[in-house]
């Protein structure tokens, strides 16, 4: 048996990489635990420290959950053939590279299982690894299978006419060009963004790669291409297939029933003014409870999507494997069919939609005191948009809110700041980081890029959402009924230790020995409010939290200083809170369509697909932003800007043009003659001849020199003195001495969010 950390009782991370590179064979969880001897509740905090450790790329996870030392490959895996050596001999490459730098040298032996023709360009094929570390080779892969073609389509920009031509792939990863035959072209034209499939003519192999082009997407110069770029890089399903739209037509609205009657209850939905689906909707009074004097009675009512995705039909099939909708500046890719997310889950004004509904009991200082679920029918009373409930309260109706404002709209806002006196004695994470939004004019061209305002409307709804949620988790825990919990960890032990010493070099020493809690990190954030310093120590503190994600296991929610949470208030576009509205339905006894045993059992595979899928969303709605903010800058070559550094790399500058106009590179080549040392500690790069310092939140003047909508990448120069962002000793000493005035550009800086938010904060901030 392993020995265990004496201190903490659980093995070390030395302990269990050391265990995992020494292992034969493949090595699960239940492997590290038996070897270490850790059972019961011990295991949840295993489970932990294994994440954090993948967190931090000390280990992988393959997809048959077996762990490996992240700079090994799996021992099985999807190879494409990558040339020949020097002495003609095949060799491959993992399909999937992520890793830095160029992918690792895999010689290719075909094996005794593997009978067919040899490898060639364009194949792919599911191989066993094995090390053999001979000079630059450090695998061998032996044929299992040879799989069909891949990928099964490219997206690129069509170069030719009638005769044929070459397609070049709008991926990063893929550099190669595609030549195209005169009878493939599909009719495409010069510059068109075309979608099309690799071919092969006869047994040629060593040709140059082919396609013939199947899809004409139009001008890849319109801008409203750049979103279906996004949906081809990051494999997004966003085509349904027939029998889920078969099955969403198919569905009918809901009669009365055993519901419960709430069609009377003026319950009003507040969004986005573009929004196009709407699923949660709010109401409050004050209690008429003489024993909660001063207290509040709410409901927030969200659509009944489970009475219609009902599990294991298509529709749930569809549902879960996209996991979420994705969102970008000119379209959505939903996770429902558009008959049940705008029309039949849509709360819209003045129709009856099924729901599911909690009300909420709050004491004078909005401590909730009891709650109750029930399946009911409701009527909207209106829809109204951020701005416009904003005004109302403000003093300035319209028709809507004038015959709203006294009976719904300003109870709301009173229960809201109840609600808030129970939230500041929490002490929930308060990082507000400013959010870009695209507006699009009419020609589908970026018309302007705003920060979001942040209104007292957007906090009333997201408060409520919040505190749902909390009721979801807590009737879910009291009937022993499993949650998919939304969980945001405490940051890691070496992520504080990393922020320690940053803050110590500006003079702000953070307490040791203490359990941690938002609390201090929030004292810290008032202590900085205002000075030179705030922006980047903002940058830094969020760049030390985890990330959220989804589990069947309860860690709690350190952004929100919640010991339990799941997502309960957006079934339309998560199916982590569809799976919660079935687990409700289950301990309720509210139908028979709620959580099932096979459900039961695939929650902790399910709650990792769709934290990927999530993920999957982010990176895609970030680069559509990239794309369309080069788009944006495309005519603004050679102009300066004013920028504020967001990232420190050892190969250049990240910086932030202002106001929201985009991130953009600044290759270390270009800081000057002086030779930069990268500084991780103080987030800094140091010229070790002239001592010239560029920091993390440093102010700088930049010129543009490249904004590239195809890779969304902005070239930067310096172009100017530095306006440093520090106001430790050693920070006045690197300040500069002359400042020149930039020329500024951007937008305007008013809008409101497409999305309600969620802490723990992210640069995409989302519903609770």
């Amino acid at each position: 048996m392993a020995k265990k950390n004496e201190i903490e009782g659980m093995p070390s991370r030395e302990a269990v990489l050391d265990f995992i590179k020494g292992f034969e064979g493949r090595v699960t969880k239940r492997d590290i635990a038996r070897a270490f001897d850790v059972k019961g509740p011990d295991k949840v905090q295993l489970k932990k420290l294994l994440r954090e450790m993948t967190d931090d790329g000390l280990i992988a996870k393959d997809f048959s959950k077996s762990l490996r030392p992240s700079d090994r490959l799996p021992s099985v895996q999807v190879v494409e053939f990558a040339g020949l050596d020097r002495e003609g001999e095949a060799f491959v490459k993992p399909v999937n590279w992520e890793g830095e730098g160029a992918p690792p040298k895999i010689a290719l032996a075909m094996g005794k299982r593997h009978k067919g023709p040899a490898m060639g360009p364009g194949d792919r094929a599911l191989v066993r690894l094995r090390e053999v570390r001979r000079g630059e080779t450090r695998y061998q892969a032996e044929v299992l299978k040879i799989l069909p073609n891949a990928p099964a389509s490219i997206m690129g920009v069509f170069h030719g006419g009638e005769n044929g031509g070459r397609i070049h792939p709008i991926d990063k990863k893929n550099r190669d060009d595609y030549l195209v035959a005169a009878g493939d072209t599909g009719n495409a034209i010069e510059g068109e963004l075309v979608v099309a499939m690799p071919v092969r003519k006869g047994r040629e192999r060593l040709g140059p790669r082919m396609a013939r082009v199947t899809e004409r997407l139009g001008d890849v110069s319109d801008a409203r291409s750049i979103s279906l770029i996004a949906i081809h890089a990051y494999d997004i399903p966003h085509v349904f297939p027939a029998d889920v739209i078969k099955a969403a037509k198919a569905a009918k609205p809901v009669v009365l029933g055993d519901r419960t009657d709430l069609r009377d209850i003026p319950l009003i939905t507040i969004d986005p003014a573009d929004a196009r689906d709407h699923d949660d909707a709010i109401w409050a009074e004050a209690d008429t409870d003489a024993q909660n004097k001063g207290g509040w009675h709410t409901i927030v009512a969200i659509a009944d999507v489970a009475h219609y995705v009902t599990p294991d039909s298509a529709l749930d099939v569809e549902a879960k494997k996209r996991g979420n909708s994705c969102y970008f500046p000119d379209r959505v890719v939903p996770m429902l069919p558009e008959e049940l997310s705008a029309d039949l889950c849509s709360l819209m004004p003045g129709v009856e939609r099924a729901c599911l509904a909690v009300h909420m009991w709050f004491d004078a200082e909005g401590n909730k005191i009891r709650h109750k679920f029930v399946r009911g029918l409701m009527r909207s009373a209106a829809n109204i948009h951020y701005a416009q409930a904003q005004a109302a309260l403000d003093g300035i109706t319209d028709e809507t809110t004038a015959p709203l404002l006294d009976s719904v709209l300003k109870p709301l806002h009173s229960a809201w700041k109840a609600i808030m006196m129970a939230r500041a004695k929490r002490e929930p994470l308060d990082l507000d980081m400013p959010e870009r939004k695209i507006e699009l004019g009419e020609n589908g061209h970026v018309a302007r890029i705003n920060v979001r305002e942040r209104l007292d409307t957007h906090r009333v709804v997201e408060e409520f959402m919040i505190m749902a949620n909390v009721a979801a988790a807590e009737e879910l825990e009291k009937h022993r009924v499993p949650a998919m919990y939304r969980v945001h960890e405490e940051p890691a032990f070496d992520k504080i230790e990393a922020l320690s010493d940053f803050l110590r070099t500006l003079d702000l020493p953070t307490p040791k020995g203490q359990v941690m809690m938002p609390r201090l990190f929030n004292g810290l954030l008032k202590k900085v409010s205002g000075t030179p310093v705030e922006t980047m120590v903002n940058e830094v503190v969020l760049r030390s939290q985890t990330q959220a994600y989804y589990s069947p296991d309860n860690l709690g929610h350190f952004g929100l200083a919640l010991q339990r949470y799941a997502h309960f208030t957006s079934p339309i576009r998560r199916y982590s809170d569809l799976v919660v509205h079935r687990g409700l339905i289950r301990a309720l006894k509210l139908g028979k369509d709620g959580l099932t045993e096979g459900e039961i059992e695939e929650m902790t595979m399910v709650g990792e697909h769709i934290s990927s899928t999530e993920r999957r969303a982010m990176a895609a709605e970030r680069d559509s932003t990239a794309r369309y903010i080069a788009a944006y800058l495309g005519d603004r070559i050679g102009d300066y800007f004013e920028g504020r550094i967001t990232g420190v790399n050892k190969f250049g500058l990240f910086v932030l043009l202002e106001p929201s106009c985009g991130d953009g590179l600044i290759p270390i080549s270009q800081l000057g003659a002086d030779f930069y040392r990268h500084d991780e500690t103080h987030h800094s790069l140091i010229g070790e001849r002239t001592g010239e310092t560029f920091r993390l939140g440093d102010r700088v003047e930049v010129k543009l020199l490249e904004a590239n909508p195809f890779t969304g990448g902005l070239r930067l120069e310096m172009a100017g003195e530095r306006h440093p962002g520090a106001a430790g000793p050693k920070a006045r000493r690197m300040a500069s001495k002359g400042r020149r005035s930039p020329k500024r550009g951007g937008g305007p800086q008013s809008t409101s969010p497409r999305e309600k938010t969620e802490h723990p904060p992210r640069r995409k901030r989302r519903r609770p």
